[in-house]
């Protein structure tokens, strides 16, 4: 054999041993453990404890037993023996879960990656794709989300006219399985815009009415006619898989979110969802809603308000705007949530917590902000049976902070479990710091 092409398959083997090695290494670093099964109980004592319904219990007592609240009480008026492992929580404050609306937590974890990138499908129209199946419950975006409370999020597809089915998932999990709280909650489509800014970058023109609309929005009508027809025929010769998808929104069994922005536009997808009697519509991002917010109301339609820290959507809106648009809507009468879409969206979820501080600024009550990242949530995506307050009988989906959860100076988890498990708050970015920090501090 020649020695030097030897030689060089050696080098070749170790070259690649050298890499797998390293992949191994990086995986190790990204997976964080996900909490075994709650076995022994936790009592909870004396923390002020924000029940998510807009109370608050200021010296409360919280048992937890087998993953759900089995008791919880006014510590002052109750005497309660502890149970298992006594947490006292004196000088802190109890919260449910933070849960964040229409994210793509786990579909994306870098952007510059197409391998990593998955939260979007080719073609148009796509009510069968499932974002849960590509899922990452190991991504380190998805690991940093719960030092800062958020605990549950609903991880959504983009793309298309219709993008396809959204579910929820809690974020301490080793596969999308044990992930999913409820799957394929609901149907994502991105209604047409009816007003376009002319020109492009960096040469923008004047804002005009879209030429498409029109066309755009009978395409929709079309494609929505078909499914209706589908679902009256009970057992079709041919499956139709895009149209068995649109059966549980069209049953009611499923949401059906509409990305919409602009008075016009909301006012026509509100009677598009009247004319095929779609039964739970939901507004999400919504900017303009403010001039139609008792017509909403009336309809008795959810919205998951646009980002808080973002731009007016129009440049003769009020320059606060953003932060007091959904207080607007909430004092209609429309049932509200926070939702984070945009730019950089995964890398910002973790701030949804101090967009609900913001609104607080702006005229909105504390505990009202908080039952728009908590218990509203829980509503319009379907899981508040268990999740979205701190009340007997559901999961025991919670976190305890040093201080106030919607300010980011005193945002600091001591614990957080979800269904009664004490997950970890440690993450890669925690593991950087506390490394270079020692590194540095050993320099002095």
């Amino acid at each position: 054999m020649n020695v030097k092409r030897y030689t060089g398959k050696m080098k070749d083997m170790k070259n690649i041993l050298y890499i797998v090695l390293a992949m191994l290494g990086t995986t190790a670093l990204a997976q964080q453990m996900p909490a075994a099964p709650q076995t022994g109980a936790y009592t909870i004592m004396n923390g002020t404890a924000h029940i998510g319904n807009g109370e608050v219990i200021e010296n409360s007592v919280i048992v937890i037993e087998n993953g759900k609240v089995t008791a919880i009480a006014d510590a002052t008026t109750v005497r309660m023996a502890p149970k298992g492992e006594v947490i006292d929580a004196t000088g802190m404050h109890v919260y449910p879960g933070f849960i964040a609306a229409n994210t793509t937590l786990g579909l994306v974890e870098v952007d510059a990656v197409n391998a990593s990138d998955d939260q979007r499908e080719l073609g148009v129209f796509n009510p069968h794709i499932r974002s849960i199946i590509a899922y990452n419950a190991e991504s380190r975006v998805v690991e940093t989300m719960r030092p800062n409370g958020i605990l549950i999020a609903q991880t959504v597809p983009r793309g298309g006219r219709i993008s396809g089915q959204s579910s929820v998932v809690q974020l301490d999990a080793w596969n999308w399985e044990d992930a999913a709280v409820r799957m394929d909650d609901g149907i994502h489509v991105n209604w047409p815009a009816s007003f376009r800014r002319s020109g492009s970058w960096p040469n923008y023109g004047p804002i005009e009415p879209s030429k498409d609309y029109d066309e755009d929005i009978e395409a929709l009508r079309d494609f929505m006619r078909q499914a209706v027809a589908y679902k009256s025929t009970d057992n079709p010769a041919d499956k139709d898989l895009k149209m068995e998808a649109m059966r549980r929104v069209l049953d009611g069994n499923a949401n059906l979110y509409m990305h919409v922005s602009g008075e016009k536009a909301i006012v026509d997808v509100l009677a598009f969802a009247k004319a095929n009697n779609v039964k739970n519509l939901v507004l999400v991002g919504a900017r303009g809603a403010q001039e139609i917010a008792g017509d909403i109301a009336a309809a008795g339609v959810p919205v998951l308000a646009g980002r808080v820290h973002n731009l007016p959507a129009r440049e003769d809106a009020d320059f606060d705007m953003p932060y007091k648009f959904p207080k607007i809507l909430a004092d209609a009468g429309v049932t509200v949530a926070l939702e984070n879409s945009g730019s950089m969206e995964r890398h910002q979820v973790r701030n949804v917590p101090f967009y609900a501080g913001t609104l607080t600024g702006h005229g909105v009550d504390a505990e009202q902000a908080l039952m728009m990242i908590t218990l509203n949530p829980a509503k319009i995506l379907g899981i508040d049976a268990d999740y979205g307050s701190l009340e007997e009988g559901k999961s025991a989906t919670l976190f305890i902070s040093q201080g106030n959860a919607l300010d980011m100076r005193t945002n600091k988890l001591t614990r957080a479990f979800i269904d009664g498990r004490d997950i970890s708050l440690d993450t890669r970015q925690k593991d950087l710091y506390e490394r270079y920090m020692s590194k540095y501090e050993r320099q002095k």
